[in-house]
């Protein structure tokens, strides 16, 4: 089954770590719904008629949409693709944004599962990364979504960001477990180019966290393990049964269609995204032409894109899906170039999987491209 993404990229203020596309001038909110439900149509044979599993809301923040203008792009989507029973259907969500009155709103449009972008729930930390939201509106805002129905939750918590100290991260990581979240997104805070946080780490206003604090702070996720979750993709936990339907689509190769401007599209062969401007995105829709650019995908791309995201999981590469995809040359070219890793211990063979170690998963991505097709 295959996805859609549905990018919403407008934020009440910048966050100091973001490098997404977004823009804070929230004028432009509704002509850029009219060109998302433009462009929803104009691409509706993207997927070839495949029956759809997932349906994500991300930004930007997508809960600052009104009633009306969710509405609009979900009867766009659902006139123009075919969801199966029970689809996931997400939203990407900001404390501050969520009352009882939105999460209604939200529940009868569809929305089935809550992306809450807690990222800690210490005051010091909120402020330092110009959050828009305190620490307590978080906590109100999860279980007023439980309350509500809406208890298919994930949250954002960010680890290895200045001034965390260990028993800080520990003591969020206990705070979720309280709420009983069944989904928790862990990400390292991550210094991208062209942010404020690289400004001001450049500047010597704020010091960059040591690798070996980062590390450490992963490695605590133990704890929630300990508590029922499974580490099932790097930076993703989940109770049995609540791993997220459209980012596991994302990990298996599987196709989505891309909305809005920014947002990436996948068919297996190639790859589209759409410009990165939303003045240019909205005229262009106005005049009925998609602005996305394209490339095709060799097998070398395919083979080094899906290794990626297969040893980003806990289950790692199965062999024999590997032979299946992309032949029994390469197959033999990964083992050979997974030995080398194994003899240092950042891979383990087991099974027909190759995988990684869970004390060895914070250099995952590294471990990955060592066994890239060069």
């Amino acid at each position: 089954m295959a996805g859609i993404y549905v990018h919403v990229p407008f934020c009440r203020k910048a966050c100091i770590y973001c490098d997404f596309h977004f823009s804070t001038a929230l004028a432009a909110k509704s002509d850029m719904v009219a060109a998302i439900v433009k462009e929803i149509a104009l691409r509706r044979t993207y997927l070839d008629d495949e029956v759809l599993n997932s349906l994500y809301f991300g930004g930007g923040t997508p809960s600052l949409l009104d009633q009306v203008e969710l509405e609009q792009i979900m009867e766009a989507v659902h006139k123009n693709f075919r969801f199966a029973e029970g689809a996931e259907i997400t939203l990407e969500a900001n404390p501050d944004d969520l009352n009882r009155d939105k999460l209604d709103t939200l529940k009868k449009a569809g929305v089935n599962r809550l992306s809450i972008g807690v990222q800690s729930f210490r005051e010091a930390d909120l402020a330092f990364m110009n959050r828009t939201h305190k620490a307590g509106e978080a906590i109100t805002a999860i279980k007023q979504a439980q309350d509500t129905g809406l208890d298919n939750i994930s949250i954002d918590l960010i680890y290895a960001s200045p001034g965390l100290t260990d028993m800080d991260w520990l003591a969020n990581m206990e705070q979720a477990i309280a709420l009983e979240v069944p989904h928790i997104s862990a990400y390292s805070l991550t210094v991208e180019e062209k942010t404020v946080l690289a400004h001001k780490i450049r500047k010597g206003e704020v010091q960059a966290v040591a690798d070996e604090t980062a590390q450490r702070h992963f490695l605590m996720l133990e704890r929630l393990h300990e508590a029922g979750f499974e580490h099932y993709e790097v930076s993703n936990l989940a109770r049995k049964g609540r791993e997220a339907v459209h980012n596991s689509n994302y990990w298996s190769g599987k196709t989505y269609l891309g909305i809005g401007p920014s947002a990436h599209s996948f068919n297996g062969n190639s790859r589209q995204w759409n410009v990165a401007k939303n003045a240019f995105y909205i005229k262009a829709l106005r005049q009925g032409i998609p602005c996305w650019e394209k490339e095709d995908l060799s097998l070398k791309d395919q083979y080094n894109e899906w290794v990626m995201t297969q040893m980003r999981k806990k289950k790692g590469v199965f062999l024999e899906e590997l032979e299946t995809r992309f032949g029994k040359s390469m197959k033999a070219y990964f083992l050979k170039e997974a030995a080398s890793e194994i003899g240092k211990g950042n891979v383990l063979l087991e099974e027909g999987l190759v995988h990684i170690p869970q004390d060895r998963r914070f250099y995952t991505d590294g471990v990955a491209a060592s066994l890239f097709y060069l």
